[in-house]
């Protein structure tokens, strides 16, 4: 029996290493939950060309948007851990919509593999361009005389934008208006237009009409400056704490993936992550390349859970 023990052990130690080594030997599906064309599906076709061109398969990006990206996110859940499926994602399907939306179809805590955090990127605070407000501290001023008057857009209930807003108004004990709408194109229409007084936009998305004189940035919710916009004081150094926030794009596999395929999908991503054309890339426009591991990542997203549970528990923030 010992003998047998042994021999199935080191079977399936060899098994597990071919595995690996051959990983990936077929094509290689990259689901991003979300429309083309928007932050996450951006950085997951930069990854699935630079993975294509050093392992040697095709990694094929497929949106399957819907749901706050929770669609995508139960199709990954499902799929076979085998390493011919990943799930390119945002903090949205991972650390926020499991407090929004009743009935879910995965655990976000246990569902999962964790691969790593691609890139993050702050928050910035903007007002339209003809706004009275010049920086935080009249935002502050005016809510608490006028609690509820200001208007915050955001690309809809429960998203990023959304809830930097309910933080804010939490850790500063004022109030506004919160203002959902479908999707971040026309929020950002209304508020170029001035329809709507102010946002906590991802940096990456206004630095453009930052930069043009269309919006005004009053601050960034990092724990250090953008280097996008190295003028721009942090929510911190504008006398509000606590504000820390970031929005943030990552890689998970469905739970089971062997380990050794796990360890070589993860160094072959975050070597994709800092390839200095990507990098460069990324960093242009706002997006910091984090590129941690595994272990990191689950650390790090059961605190970003147990973070935005408390923040919408506290705001009583519905996904209606």
């Amino acid at each position: 029996m010992k003998r047998l023990i042994a021999s199935l052990a080191l079977g399936l130690a060899a098994t597990s290493a071919a595995w690996a080594q051959s990983w990936p030997s077929k094509p290689v599906t990259l689901i991003v939950p979300f429309p083309a064309g928007g932050s996450t599906d951006m950085v997951g076709r930069a990854i699935g060309t630079k993975l294509a061109a050093t392992l040697g398969q095709p990694f094929l990006v497929d949106n399957k948007a819907g749901a706050t990206g929770t669609i995508g996110a139960t199709q990954v859940k499902r799929a076979a851990p085998d390493g011919s499926t990943f799930l390119v994602t945002s903090l949205g399907p991972l650390v926020i919509a499991p407090h929004l939306i009743k009935g879910m179809q995965y655990d976000a805590l246990k569902d999962f593999d964790f691969i790593t955090v691609a890139v993050q990127a702050p928050n910035v605070l903007v007002v339209p361009a003809n706004s009275p407000h010049k920086d935080v501290a009249d935002v502050i001023a005016f809510e608490k005389k006028n609690p509820g008057k200001m208007t915050f857009a955001s690309s809809g209930n429960g998203s990023s934008d959304h809830l930097t807003a309910e933080l804010f108004w939490q850790q500063t004990g004022t109030t506004g208006l919160h203002v959902p709408y479908k999707g971040g194109a026309p929020a950002m229409t209304d508020l170029l237009g001035g329809q709507v007084d102010g946002s906590f936009q991802n940096v990456n998305a206004v630095v453009q009409n930052i930069k043009a004189g269309k919006l005004k940035a009053l601050a960034v919710t990092g724990a250090k400056r953008s280097p996008v916009l190295p003028d721009v004081p942090t929510l911190a150094e504008a006398g509000v704490k606590n504000v820390e926030v970031y929005s943030w794009q990552a890689v998970v596999a469905p739970k089971g993936l062997p380990a050794d395929v796990r360890a070589k999908a993860s160094s072959a991503i975050v070597a994709a992550l800092n390839d200095p054309a990507i990098k460069q890339q990324f960093t242009d426009i706002g997006l910091e390349v984090v590129a941690n591991t595994p272990d990191q990542f689950a650390a790090f997203q059961a605190k970003e859970y147990a973070r935005w549970k408390k923040v919408i528990e506290t705001g009583k923030i519905t996904a209606d």
